[in-house]
């Protein structure tokens, strides 16, 4: 009588493992995340880049205008109702708690998601209202989008009911780009001004190196 070999395991079902793959892709996704602003990790390279705007007086700006200072880069835009005033408010405040000396090499930058409201002079004005020295910059559509693709930078035009004047759903991040245009760290939003002051001392002093 032949012997019965003992019966073959089945193999787990797509049903039983979909949960387990979906786990690992928002794991892995995260990480990756992560490693994007880790300053001198595999993700550094990838925040930031050439970019060419217009600044408020409708002059043609690019990366290399701001050569060889720290740059203070945030995206938003000028009918933002909250978030924006209070990451640009937060950034002067900031700033003033730096000396002379060091405010000196720092270039704040507010570039607009929103060029089709956000004209030369309307953002120029803008930016100069949370800080002097910030520049605002906008420009085409195509050159918005490039600079914001260069920065990993979120953002999506979002229609309100009725007549309400649409708003900008994005990414509220501040940048510390190095004077070599190089990622350095991030500040995210609502980061007090205390925090990211005694950082960019840091940088400015060199105490804290860049990738």
């Amino acid at each position: 009588m032949a012997k019965t070999g003992s019966p073959k395991k089945a193999a787990p079902s797509l049903k039983v493992l979909a949960p387990v793959l979906a786990i690992l892709v928002v794991v892995v996704v995260a990480i990756g995340a992560r490693l994007a602003f880790l300053p001198g990790g595999q993700g550094d390279a990838a925040i930031g880049g050439p970019f060419e705007l217009v600044n408020g007086q409708g002059e043609t700006v690019t990366e290399q205008d701001f050569a060889g200072k720290y740059m203070l880069v945030y995206f938003g835009y000028t009918y933002c109702p909250d978030v924006c005033p209070t990451s640009l408010s937060l950034t002067g405040a900031a700033l003033d708690m730096l000396t002379v000396e060091q405010r000196d090499q720092i270039a704040p930058i507010f570039i607009t998601v929103d060029p089709d409201r956000d004209t030369p002079d309307v953002v120029g004005a803008y930016a100069k209202a949370f800080y002097p020295s910030m520049v605002g910059l906008t420009g085409t559509t195509a050159q918005v989008a490039a600079a914001a693709r260069a920065y990993k930078v979120y953002f999506k035009k979002v229609e309100e009911e009725g007549d309400a004047p649409y708003l900008m759903d994005h990414s509220a991040i501040t940048y510390l780009m190095g004077p070599d245009g190089k990622f350095l760290t991030h500040f995210s939003h609502g980061t007090p001004p205390e925090k990211i002051a005694e950082i960019l001392g840091k940088y400015l002093s060199g105490s804290v190196k860049g990738s």
